[in-house]
């Protein structure tokens, strides 16, 4: 993906006004981007900014911030294990830009390790095909030896802070249109919407409690929508001589580039041919975990004697989110996760040890939600409470607010909720059965009816025989002791 791409990809500039830019350009002595700040599409602050977050490519070995006996056996595994064997496969395979992997095939067909067998492809297209040697296998299986990790070449932990501190979640202007436009659809009070608002722009921890079936889980999921700009993660850091996994495609959203039929690739891109592609640009990580978070879930950690580690769960969610869902009902305690993470919390950098013993540092640039229907205190002490600085209730609806939702779920449902019906339910939760209300009682309740009606055979209707099963379901009742 060239750079004009990828702001089509962002949603900088249209797919239009790249075309309109690139077709100017084509007529005259202009820069891509002053033709795009020119005919309005971007302001220059902005195009500025996205391009100065940009990771730029290396052109040389030594600005790949690694060693050449590392890149080379990187290559020569993947030349061994995965069968590449051509430039455009190295390219692709090590994410190195052509300049670079030049350099790096002289140097090995220079030492023996491999050597050129012919060409494919027309003209000037041609793609160089190469082969290893015996001392180029020799080399890749030592390499193994030392290291079994096999895929693009990593950046190295001092470029990777830089970034990571480049794109913190806090830089990102959250709005208040944007926290309403993520939540449109919930029935959330305004003074809410204003309290969640700055907790996110703050990028510090937040913690959502109140009784459950009231949308916790719900609004914390609704703010994956609220960010708008793209953070870039390495498909995997070098680390004290290790390699450490971070891009995952089971966490990470990787923009998708727009059709090249309609972009013009005729005329250079701006700035430079591409991107470091050793960085994937993804939106920002939202990662969700519940009752199955463990300890180990928060270090690094190794497949055996591969001598190569996956990236914890936190590190793969910098520059976005971790919501702990259902805080309290962890494998691990409280009091264990929240000690876990007390320094990171407070002083935004974390510390993970390699199986060298070796511990180096990191940033802990992320928002960290907690969920829980636990009282906080039960949870943790003063202590921890104090570095927490967004504590924000999730409080049962009103009447009104509860009426709303009713008519939502009837209304989907193909049922008309009469005001008698509305004030006998919520007479018969909060007189006979003791509750308060919540927001999950409508839906609950609308769902109960329906199967009911199924089973009878009857169409969908507020049955008051069906309503009373709807409703005592519920909530279990207490036995009555007979003497």
């Amino acid at each position: 993906m060239q750079i004009g791409e990828l702001l089509v990809a962002a949603g900088v500039v249209t797919a239009q006004q790249l075309h309109d830019a690139q077709r100017q350009r084509g007529a005259q002595a202009s820069s891509l981007a002053e033709n795009l700040v020119n005919q309005g599409a971007v302001q220059r602050d902005l195009l500025m900014q996205f391009l100065e977050r940009v990771p730029g490519p290396p052109t040389t070995i030594a600005e790949t911030g690694l060693g050449e006996a590392e890149l080379l056996n990187i290559l020569m595994k993947l030349i061994y294990v995965e069968g590449v064997e051509t430039t455009s496969q190295f390219i692709e395979a090590t994410k190195l830009p052509y300049v670079v992997l030049l350099q790096l095939l002289d140097t090995a067909t220079q030492r023996g390790l491999m050597a050129a067998t012919g060409t494919s492809g027309p003209g000037g297209l041609a793609d160089v095909r190469y082969v290893l040697s015996e001392a180029g296998r020799n080399w890749a299986n030592d390499a193994l030896q030392q290291s079994q990790y096999v895929g693009p070449v990593p950046v190295p932990i001092e470029h990777y802070k830089v970034i990571a501190n480049r794109q913190k979640v806090s830089h990102e202007l959250v709005t208040r249109a944007a926290i309403q436009a993520a939540m449109a659809g919930l029935i959330i009070p305004a003074p809410f919407i204003d309290q969640i608002g700055p907790a996110v722009n703050s990028g510090r921890t937040m913690l959502l409690y109140g009784p459950p079936g009231n949308g916790k889980t719900s609004i914390a999921l609704r703010l994956r929508h609220v960010f708008s700009e793209i953070v870039y993660v390495p498909h995997a850091v070098s680390v004290g001589g290790s390699v450490m996994r971070v891009f995952d495609p089971a966490v990470h959203e990787p923009l998708e580039p727009p059709p090249a039929s309609r972009l013009l690739r005729t005329f250079p891109p701006i700035r430079r041919d591409a991107f470091d592609t050793r960085w994937v640009p993804c939106k920002r990580p939202f990662v969700v975990t519940g009752g199955e978070l463990t300890l180990e879930m928060l270090d690094l950690r190794y497949e055996g004697s591969t001598n190569y580690c996956e990236a914890p769960l936190h590190v793969k969610a910098q520059g976005g989110c971790i919501v702990v869902d259902d805080f309290g009902r962890q494998m691990v305690t409280p009091a264990q996760l929240l000690n876990r993470w007390i320094t990171p919390l407070e002083n935004r950098i974390d510390f993970l040890r390699l199986n060298t013993g070796k511990t180096f540092s990191l940033p802990f640039e992320e928002l960290v939600i907690f969920s829980t229907n636990l009282q906080p205190e039960d949870l943790m002490d003063e202590a921890f409470l104090r570095r927490i600085p967004y504590k924000l209730e999730v409080s049962g609806p009103s009447r009104e607010d509860f009426r709303t939702i009713f008519d939502a779920a009837a209304e989907s449902a193909g049922l008309a909720l009469t005001d008698a019906i509305f004030d006998y339910v919520v007479s018969e939760i909060t007189t006979r059965k003791h509750m308060r209300l919540a927001r999950y009682h409508a839906r609950f309740i609308i769902d109960q009816i329906l199967t009911a009606c199924r089973y009878h055979g009857i169409p969908p209707q507020f049955d008051r025989t069906i309503l009373d099963n709807a409703i005592s379901n519920l909530r279990v009742n207490h036995a009555v002791s007979s003497i």
